[in-house]
């Protein structure tokens, strides 16, 4: 008998391990998302919700390459829906939010991509 070619159970079965790196990857992604600022987590929740109503089978968020053009107008809706919200934004603080909101929209967007239905990153 050959014992060069009998595996260990631990190589025999890698998966577990694999899910436990994965995890390890999620977890670091979630402490990290903790420590945004406030208003960053408030726009955040508001970035979610706006993804979750265009995220089924084919949508732009999935496409290979997102057309920027949809991304920025993706962006002004949310930028719209906080406006709402906030009392007063000048000039500098509508143009400042319009980009943080775009950096966080691609980071939302990245997740989403990346994310499985088991809540598993997939690289």
């Amino acid at each position: 008998m050959n014992q060069s070619r009998i595996l260990p159970f631990y190589m025999a079965y890698p998966l577990p391990l694999y899910y436990q790196q994965e995890d390890s990857v999620t977890r670091d992604l979630e402490y990290l998302q903790q420590m945004y600022p406030v208003q960053a987590k408030k726009y955040q929740k508001i970035i979610a919700e706006s993804l979750d109503l265009i995220d089924y089978e084919g949508s732009m968020i999935y496409d290979e390459y997102p057309d920027k053009w949809q991304i920025y107008r993706l962006t002004q809706m949310i930028v719209d829906k906080i406006k709402k919200t906030e009392d007063e934004l000048s000039d500098t603080d509508l143009e400042w939010l319009t980009e943080f909101i775009q950096v966080l929209l691609s980071y939302e967007i990245y997740k989403k991509r990346h994310f499985n239905s088991n809540g598993i990153l997939k690289f």
